[in-house]
């Protein structure tokens, strides 16, 4: 007997039932994307007056001048040149704006995706002279809710905000893309060839970049670091920045730090060490390992100094410490000394022996770190009731940005350290 299959039947069925699920479309409550055209993105560098702090982010030092981000609108400018008036000088509208560095003249900032180059040689006439496209990833700012995010249109621009709504759109029954985001993206020797973390002076070619720094230049070379990848441009002619190309640099990076001809990546387990022997190609030397927590990282005189942060976004360990790692002279035995309990560290800086540690809630902490054993022992000062973010200290004058203002120390003196200058924050 001869058994008889219909096949066809079955083939129409199923081409009926995929082009219902096509058309399937949900309506929901919904972030949905505010967007800035690409070609308003890029006519959008310009100087402005100067106006309130108001979410402040990155601080940056060159030549008597702070930079400080505004984080995803630009940069305000400080005249610290009589560092007991602190003078805002200006600001310069970069949208999508989280990081920054200065050689010679030339201001290096990202703008969402781009990098540009800006000219603050003459401070009365800022202006953009270069710019990279398209070579940082499509990021897009925090919602602030718990809401979904509506789909994202790459073509239409780049997201600056979200107006909550009911969207309807069809079902993506296979990949919805996620964006990285912008708050936690961003939670970025020889000084002639450095720059990046919070060792330096004044006058070189180079300026000086807080712990937190994801932007860091070294010879003719700046580099940017996100969660994973080390974006490279050749800076040989300040001005006219190229890309050359990036690099895989391991997992959850959060800062970076150029000591001598090494870069240090501070990331939530660990801090990599990277040699910086052929510039376009660091290669990997060493790393160490930690509990999960953020962690910054500044090196001097043969030690890293590393602040652990837990209780958050970086990990859920309730970690809160400073490490102090002595390191070999080739940086791949790297042995830890001290341990020394805080109460939410964020950014530090080091002045020969002395240690500024910004402890969040707990406020600015001084430390003489001369003898690696006993830190805790030979705490020189501490300014409570701030909550401190990052510092710079340099010729003998402390640069701090926290939650409420922009702060200045004069710490000549380091017996009577004074805060000789303040900036406040605008909250609206």
């Amino acid at each position: 007997m001869k058994t008889t299959i219909y096949i066809f039947p079955f083939i129409l069925v199923s081409l009926f039932l995929s082009s219902c699920m096509d058309e399937y479309t949900e309506v929901f409550t919904a972030n949905s994307p505010i967007y800035m055209s690409y070609e308003e993105l890029r006519a959008s560098v310009k100087q402005s007056a100067s106006r309130d702090l108001v979410n402040p982010g990155k601080i940056y030092f060159k030549d008597n001048y702070i930079f400080i981000v505004e984080e995803l609108k630009g940069i305000h400018i400080i005249n610290s040149a009589n560092p007991s008036n602190p003078q805002k000088a200006g600001f310069i509208e970069v949208p999508g704006c989280v990081d920054i560095a200065v050689k010679n003249s030339t201001l290096y900032a990202d703008s969402y995706r781009d990098l540009v180059a800006i000219d603050v040689s003459n401070l009365s006439n800022i202006k953009e002279v270069s710019r990279v496209k398209d070579v940082f990833p499509y990021t897009v700012p925090a919602t602030g809710n718990d809401y979904r995010i509506a789909e994202i249109d790459e073509k239409k621009g780049v997201v600056v905000g979200w107006e909550v709504k009911k969207v309807r759109q069809e079902i993506d029954y296979v990949y919805y893309p996620v964006y990285p985001v912008w708050k936690n993206y961003a939670e970025t020797m020889d000084m002639a060839s450095y720059s990046g973390g919070v060792n330096g002076s004044s006058g070189s070619s180079f300026g000086v970049g807080g712990s937190m720094a994801r932007f860091g230049l070294y010879s003719d070379y700046l580099y940017a670091v996100d969660k994973s990848k080390l974006y490279m441009f050749d800076v040989k002619a300040p001005a006219s920045p190229t890309s050359i190309g990036t690099q895989g640099v391991g997992w959850n990076v959060e800062t970076m730090f150029i000591y001598n001809n090494y870069m240090f990546f501070g990331t939530t387990t660990g801090m990599q060490v990277f040699n910086l022997d052929v510039p376009t190609v660091p290669n990997w030397v060493s790393s160490f390992w930690h509990a999960t927590s953020c962690d910054p990282v500044v090196i001097s005189d043969g030690y890293a100094y590393i602040t652990l942060r837990g209780g958050n976004t970086c990990g859920n360990s309730n970690t809160n410490r400073l490490d102090v790692v002595k390191l070999s002279s080739d940086f791949k035995n790297n042995t830890l000394v001290g341990s020394y309990p805080m109460k939410g560290p964020y950014g530090l800086g080091i002045d020969d022996e002395i240690l500024f540690l910004c402890d969040g809630d707990a406020g600015l902490k001084v430390y003489n770190i001369a003898d690696k054993l006993h830190i805790d022992s030979h705490q020189v000062h501490v300014f409570p009731n701030i909550k401190t973010y990052d510092v710079i200290p340099v010729n003998g004058y402390l640069f701090m940005i926290g939650d409420d203002g922009f702060y200045l120390y004069d710490y000549s003196n380091i017996n009577n350290i004074r805060q000789i200058g303040f900036i406040p924050v605008v909250k609206k």
